[in-house]
């Protein structure tokens, strides 16, 4: 038995390193697949360090691997005849599919989201599961994504018998069963020691564990192979220790603290609510009062679409056009309120940064009204409140939500525009959504504020083609064929300009029936459908302003391109904006930023970004880089000031208000406090 444990134990050891192997392997393919560099020939001293590095953070997890071994085949094969062995192979087979679908899914959500595995995981929790699945099998080839274990499990046991046929040391000779004892409890030990030395990452000091911050400077200054040196389950590993913010385990005191740097002055904590100290004054109204205001949420609207390197590309005739009219305003550096769609809406809903806190999902947010909400403030300006959905709005609790914040109506497409309606998982396609809430709204005589979000810009991209109408040859000017010739990646950019299409349809058809009416355009987020980076039209990865950056353009007969002065903005700068644009002098509101026909923060920051006039950056990262950029790999400027303490501070808001909300003093105050407001006229 002694011989069979001390054999036994280096089997394990011999196997367990090929997990890393194939890590390795994994990661040599994430860098040739993806990399954003024409060559690598001048990359070899960071590849070098990025493959050393990788190999030893990624210990924290792989060195499980001569626990699982030494659990589940050497004890039982002190037992069973022959079983230790076979169980091992197997085993080491089973954990390396495993490795194989960490790695299947960083790809994955690397094309989606341009980044290996981060907090955004975390929001798959309350994401629609069929729809998840829809996009896995038809948008991520799913079906050859599960084929691969196949061939990778045949691999890793083939791997795994080759380390096993290594010589062992023999085992030694004792005189006495006592030493024979002993000496096995001491190969144990010694086992032991060799797995937390592993584990460490080559260290027996817990201090020293490999981790971002130890990231070789020469590997953490290029973006792209920071991402690269860190193993798959090593990064969702992280990511699930990291479920919570932390500003949500911060106590009051903690939380007030960090809000200071967000508040007008420092009188806000005799409030009984932050927000009251966002109150503001409009200055008078800049244009006549239409009757009916639209603002258009279009799912994913990327600036960069409207960016002069794309302008060779047909793919979204209708906001160009509505960009260049006369009457159009334009932020052209505007951040999203999220980086996905939920967190988007939520703040403009409420008036506040949602800081991925999912406040539409929280009970105490059905039942009260925030005073910066925007549908309650457009209701004490006199307008109907009606927020259109191309979709169901039950699903994110948007309808308890929104009803909370202040709108009259919730309308969803799935409902008004009948059950035999074209869809996609996510609603409604957009043509039939807008052609039928047109048709709605001609009926509706009074002021109305409109809050009209689109669905159909979304994957996995399953629009018939009878619906697009997109030539690659004729919208793709001046391309290639690696381009010319992506069927499924090119209908991404068809399903955009078909969106772009419903959209300004529909805009044209309420300018001509109601041509008094303020339109508001603006994406929810950005998106990189169509894939573009690391092709003959752009040999590098993409931007942070093309990763991130939405559009606002803003348009009503009165107003002149010159309107704006200002050149930054979020999707919380928009509400000021409206109401300072329609309300009359003297009227009381709220809001967190200031409009955009006022002097701008020299620095906007959101809960994920940060814009100034030149420069944009994420708050995540220690690099900036110009909103004006080419062909050309972007330059990343270092150092800089990432404003994460102005991103917390966002976040310790939407804590706080999430934490007290509901315990607050419902008073009025002689009308001081509108914490009680719940959004009646």
């Amino acid at each position: 038995m002694g011989e069979q444990f001390f054999l036994s134990l280096q089997q394990n050891i011999k196997l367990f390193f090929w997990l890393p192997i194939l890590c390795a392997i994994f990661r040599a393919a994430f860098i040739v697949g993806y990399h954003p560099y024409q060559k690598l020939d001048d990359k070899w001293a960071i590849i070098r360090k990025c493959f050393s590095f990788g190999f030893w953070w990624g210990m924290d997890v792989n060195a499980y691997q001569l626990l699982i071994l030494f659990f589940v085949a050497t004890i039982p094969g002190l037992f069973i005849v022959g079983y230790a062995y076979t169980a091992a192979l197997i085993v080491n087979t089973i954990v390396s599919i495993l490795v194989y679908a960490a790695f299947a899914g960083k790809i994955i959500f690397y094309k989606h989201f341009n980044d290996t595995y981060n907090y955004m995981v975390h929001y798959g929790n309350h994401a629609d599961k069929k729809n998840l699945i829809d996009i896995f099998f038809n948008q991520d080839k799913g079906a050859y994504v599960l084929l691969g274990i196949l061939p990778v499990g045949i691999m890793s046991y083939g791997g795994s018998w080759v380390l096993s046929k290594i010589p062992n040391i023999p085992y030694p000779y004792f005189e006495s069963s006592i030493v024979e004892g002993i000496s096995a409890f001491g190969f144990l030990l010694l086992y032991v020691l060799i797995y937390y030395w592993f584990h460490f990452g080559g260290t027996l000091n817990h201090r020293n564990k490999p981790e971002w911050d130890t990231v070789p400077t020469i590997v953490k200054e290029d973006i792209f192979f920071a991402k690269a040196t860190i193993d798959d389950l090593e990064a969702l590993k992280l990511v699930r220790k990291n479920p919570l913010q932390p500003e949500q385990i911060k106590s009051d005191e903690e939380l007030m603290q960090e809000i200071d740097c967000i508040m007008p002055d420092s009188t806000w904590r005799q409030l009984n609510n932050p927000l009251e100290a966002f109150k503001r004054t409009a200055k008078g109204s800049r244009i006549s009062g239409p009757h009916h205001i639209f603002l258009i949420v279009g799912e994913s609207i990327p600036q960069w679409s409207m960016d002069p390197l794309y302008m060779s590309l047909n793919i979204c005739p209708g906001l160009r056009a509505f960009a260049s009219d006369a009457h159009t305003v334009c932020v052209p550096n505007f951040l999203p309120a999220g980086n996905v769609s939920r967190p988007s809406i939520s703040s403009l809903m409420s008036g506040v940064y949602d800081s991925g806190m999912e406040l539409n999902e929280k009970e105490t947010f059905w039942n009260h009204t925030l005073p910066t909400a925007l549908p309650a403030q457009m209701k004490k300006l006199g307008y109907q409140t009606i927020y259109w959905y191309g979709g169901n709005s039950s699903s994110g609790n948007f309808t308890k939500y929104g009803k909370a914040q202040g709108f009259d109506r919730i309308e969803n497409a799935v409902d008004f525009c009948g059950s035999d309606a074209p869809r996609t998982w996510l609603g409604v396609y957009d043509h039939v959504f807008l052609e039928k809430t047109a048709e709605l709204i001609l009926d509706i005589h009074e002021p109305t504020f409109h809050f009209i979000y689109t669905t159909t810009n979304h994957g996995p991209y399953k629009l018939e083609d009878k619906y697009l109408d997109f030539d690659a040859t004729r919208d793709l000017r001046g391309v290639g064929n690696d381009i010319l010739n992506r069927k499924n990646l090119n209908k991404e950019l068809a399903t955009y300009k078909y969106c772009d299409k419903a959209i300004f349809d529909f805009v044209t058809r309420m300018k001509k029936k109601f041509p008094d009416s303020l339109f508001i355009v603006t994406g929810d987020h950005s998106s990189l459908f169509g894939e573009l980076h690391n092709t003959s039209f752009l040999r590098r990865d993409y931007t942070v302003r093309e990763r991130f950056n939405t559009v606002f353009y803003m348009q009503h007969p009165e107003l002149l391109q010159s309107s704006f002065t200002a050149v930054t903005g979020t999707h919380l700068s928009l509400i000021p904006t409206l109401i300072e644009a329609v309300a009359p002098k003297g009227f009381g509101y709220y809001s967190v930023l200031p409009s955009l026909f006022e002097q701008q923060p020299d620095v906007q920051v959101t809960p994920y970004q940060w814009i100034t006039e030149n420069m944009v950056g994420d708050i995540r990262e220690d690099y900036g880089q110009l909103n004006e950029y080419t062909a050309e790999t972007a330059e990343y400027i270092r150092p800089v000031d990432s404003h994460q303490k102005e991103a917390n501070a966002w976040r310790s808001l939407a804590v706080w208000l999430m934490n007290h909300y509901a315990k607050l003093d419902r008073g009025d105050n002689n009308g001081n406090t509108v914490s009680h407001y719940s959004g009646q006229k």
